[in-house]
């Protein structure tokens, strides 16, 4: 592994590029975070936990897949999860294979506020984001994302 002193410099094309990402994931969050609390009373957080307990087959997961899921640390979850749960919109579950396990499930009221968020919410990623590229500009975005988390090209879904 090459020690940081020895790492070259990013040179122009290489550092527009990365404070090009850095600025535009920074400006993207800020909208939507801003367009959930405003309109939804639902965080940015709130939001990325509801959306992945509502895709797990029965609304509910196990805290530590929750983490993996959003790629977040299990401190962070909790505090994420306890702040859900004083509203009402996530509970904790006795998990059935696990006896000394707890699941994390999304409540009606969890529901309830991702169902009226999902829509707001993707029509804003439409206006700061999706509305600015074209095919090619979206190819080209999945295929870096792609390549920078590892995705194996066969597994990435087909255009």
């Amino acid at each position: 592994m090459m020690a940081a002193a020895e790492s070259p410099w990013l040179d122009e094309r290489e550092q527009r590029a990365w404070r090009g990402f850095l600025d535009m994931h920074a400006l993207v969050n800020r909208s939507l975070a801003s367009q959930l609390q405003r309109d939804t009373d639902v965080s940015l957080a709130d939001y990325a936990v509801l959306v992945t307990l509502t895709e797990s087959d029965e609304g509910q997961l196990r805290s530590f897949a929750i983490a993996e899921s959003l790629q977040w640390e299990a401190s962070r979850l909790s505090h994420q999860l306890r702040r859900m749960r004083a509203r009402g919109l996530v509970e904790r579950r006795p998990c059935p294979e696990d006896r000394r396990g707890i699941n994390v499930a999304i409540t009606p009221a969890g529901r309830e506020a991702i169902d009226a968020a999902a829509p707001l919410h993707v029509a804003e990623v439409r206006r700061v984001f999706i509305d600015h590229l074209d095919d090619t500009h979206l190819d080209a975005l999945a295929d870096a994302a792609d390549r920078v988390r590892g995705v194996p090209t066969d597994a990435a879904p087909a255009t």
